[in-house]
């Protein structure tokens, strides 16, 4: 009798859709019930007659899956998705805790986040001690203002641009692993 292997590893990835159909590209994988992740926010949108509150990407273009290896042939069989975000020729796994830290940031309702679609050159670790995002280690891109410092999420390639109070951050202690 063959031994049949019931522990499967799933990791998250994030994937480029076409443009505008993070919603349906979401929608149609979870209907293939496929573990997905679009973080979004809400924004106030001005149109001529009136203004009005959505729910817009805060990555546009991007949705994030949870899958196992026997699936990815399955994402990529949307009428939505394009490809997977690669490093090195392999689809990027993005850890567990960027997610986590993601969803965190988008719960806080006095949160303004800003996603910065530039490639910046390596800077110090931090490590934010205090506030709605302790425990959060990223590189530090830049400071904007008294409050605002910009934080790499480093499988993206993207930033993420918080507000978080300077007295909220440390330089991260080096260690000879890093």
């Amino acid at each position: 009798m063959e031994k049949v292997n019931t522990s499967l590893t799933y990791n998250w990835h994030a994937v480029y859709v076409k443009s505008r159909t993070e919603k349906k590209a979401q929608t149609e994988l979870q209907f293939k019930e496929i573990e997905t992740f679009l973080p979004l926010q809400r924004k106030l949108r001005q149109w001529s007659d009136r203004k009005k509150w959505v729910e817009m990407p805060l990555i546009s273009g991007y949705l994030f899956v949870k899958i196992c290896r026997k699936e990815y042939d399955s994402v990529l069989q949307s009428d939505y998705v394009v490809s997977y975000v690669r490093f090195e020729g392999v689809a990027a796994v993005i850890p567990e805790n960027q997610i986590e830290y993601l969803k965190l940031m988008l719960k806080q309702d006095n949160l303004d986040i800003e996603i910065l679609h530039e490639t910046f050159a390596p800077g110090q670790m931090i490590d934010v001690v205090a506030g709605p995002l302790i425990g959060l280690r990223g590189k530090l891109v830049r400071i904007k203002g008294k409050n605002k410092v910009a934080v790499e999420l480093e499988q993206l390639g993207y930033a993420v641009l918080v507000e978080i109070l300077a007295q909220d951050i440390r330089i991260a202690e080096s260690h000879p692993s890093q």
